[in-house]
């Protein structure tokens, strides 16, 4: 039986190298895939880790149709074994239907990658819509750790060093320079809640000496 797998966890826990390590490991076994992906860090039609790895990939727009792409390579004597997507929380609703569709009746692996939840708490519509539908879903193991060293479950959005808790949900920014206008990075809970970043603690942790001696 062929299974629809979504794997997922929070920014920083290696979502996008295992994308590219689970493409290798199906090739290295003689199988052939596609891979996908939307609004990589790299840009347009591409997976990119930030380990340094990448690979191109199928850019996966809104108007984009899984079940008329497939279909067609079938039908063109294009061999396909698995499907590899990447960022799928930016994928659609009708997205994931398609790769559910796929993968019961053209008996094709599916295996998606992306975070569950926004820099609000809340749950990408695709994201949801994987964990009604998909077999499977394994979270990943690598553990990304807040800057105050317990590991970091939230995905964090900055807008000019300050965290934000408002916005659009898909807004692309910098995940590895803070400065940046917009930025994301990963905190634990009770720092989400408080929205304390590095930034606001490095700037509370560094008061001022106190004036002994004066």
């Amino acid at each position: 039986m062929t299974e629809l797998v979504y794997f997922t966890g929070p920014m920083d826990c290696g979502k996008s190298t295992l994308a590219l390590q689970t493409a290798y490991t199906e090739n290295a076994a003689g199988r052939r895939g596609r891979l996908f992906t939307s609004l990589d860090r790299a840009g347009d039609a591409t997976i990119s880790s930030r380990i340094g790895l990448a690979s191109p990939a199928i850019e996966v727009t809104p108007e984009f149709d899984f079940w008329e792409f497939v279909v067609g390579q079938l039908t063109s004597a294009h061999r396909i074994d698995y499907l590899v997507c990447d960022e799928a929380q930016f994928f659609t609703v009708a997205h994931i239907d398609q790769l559910a569709r796929i993968a019961d009746d053209l008996q094709i692996e599916v295996f998606c990658f992306g975070i569950l939840t926004d820099f609000r708490t809340r749950m990408f519509p695709a994201s949801q819509r994987l964990v009604e539908l998909c077999d499977r879903m394994e979270v990943l193991q690598v553990r990304p750790r807040c800057w105050c060293g317990a590991p970091a479950t939230h995905n964090a959005r900055t807008v000019d060093g300050v965290m934000v808790t408002q916005g659009d949900q898909v807004v692309v920014g910098d995940t590895v320079n803070p400065a940046a206008d917009v930025a994301y990075q990963v905190l634990c809970r009770r720092h989400h809640r408080g929205q304390i970043t590095a930034q606001v603690a490095a700037i509370d942790l560094t008061p001022d000496p106190l004036p002994f001696g004066q």
